[in-house]
């Protein structure tokens, strides 16, 4: 487990750009990936993950040029998702400069990819995102194809398959809550960080300071992801940090670069 939460911005990418939307709908334009990438580097960001949303309904993975040109300029550890179906995918992904490689469709689809990736190249360098609509109280349904497919899997019983199978972290997303800026889900990621042993990320639903300093103090996640909030301005990561340190929550300290 990190000893420190972490701050993650995430860049979901559509046709070389970033995008955001609502609830995986409604997508309007965020900027350039590598520009918004050296930002959140200066700005403190712990991590950055980049997910390539229509990769995988379009039969492909998330394009290598891109990749590199990231690693090019990134210092801070990053992780990749979109289409990855293949040990050889993984491969080239590392080799373009990415840290970790995130899998969601095609590990539900194919849970013995999971089993491969983690032996071949370490539970580290694999990230298993879950997105999560709910159906009821306490009821959490996976969904896959960037939230277009019900799986008929539970969250829970799938984020514990994930592990059993080397999943070095899990990335959690409420659907319900993407975009929606009313905060993130609690009782969802601290249902799986409840059932698992492996660092848990919260996604879907982030929109001020006091959403992030909740669900670390409820210790229901690990790290925190935001998209929307950091790319239009409405938090800045050194704000987010001083504030949170001066609620007693130790994320690390931002510093200055050049």
């Amino acid at each position: 487990m990190s000893v420190l939460p972490r701050i993650i911005p995430c860049l979901d990418i559509r046709d070389g750009r970033v995008v955001k939307g609502v609830q995986f709908e409604g997508l309007r334009d965020a900027g350039d990936p590598v520009e918004l990438a050296r930002r959140y580097e200066r700005e403190g960001a712990d991590e950055l993950v980049f997910l390539d949303i229509a990769a995988t309904v379009e039969g492909r993975s998330a394009s290598l040029e891109m990749l590199r040109r990231i690693g090019a300029e990134l210092s801070i550890p990053f992780a990749v998702g979109g289409g990855i179906e293949s040990l050889e995918t993984v491969r080239a992904f590392l080799r373009a400069g990415c840290d970790k490689v995130s899998l969601n469709s095609a590990a539900v689809r194919s849970p013995a990819l999971l089993d491969a990736i983690s032996g071949t190249f370490g539970s580290q360098s694999l990230v298993v995102a879950i997105d999560v609509r709910r159906s009821g109280a306490g009821a959490f349904d996976v969904y896959l194809d960037g939230g277009r497919s019900p799986s008929g899997r539970g969250a829970v019983e799938w984020a514990c398959e994930a592990q059993r199978r080397g999943a070095g972290e899990l990335l959690v997303t409420s659907m319900d809550r993407d975009g929606t800026r009313e905060g993130f889900d609690i009782e969802l990621t601290a249902a799986i960080r409840t059932a698992v042993d492996i660092p848990v990320i919260a996604s879907g639903g982030a929109g001020s300071v006091d959403d992030f300093a909740a669900l670390f103090a409820a210790g229901a996640a690990d790290a925190a992801l935001g998209a929307s909030v950091f790319h239009y301005g409405s938090i800045a990561i050194p704000h987010l940090k001083k504030e949170l340190r001066e609620r007693g929550i130790m994320v690390r300290p931002w510093q200055p670069t050049l």
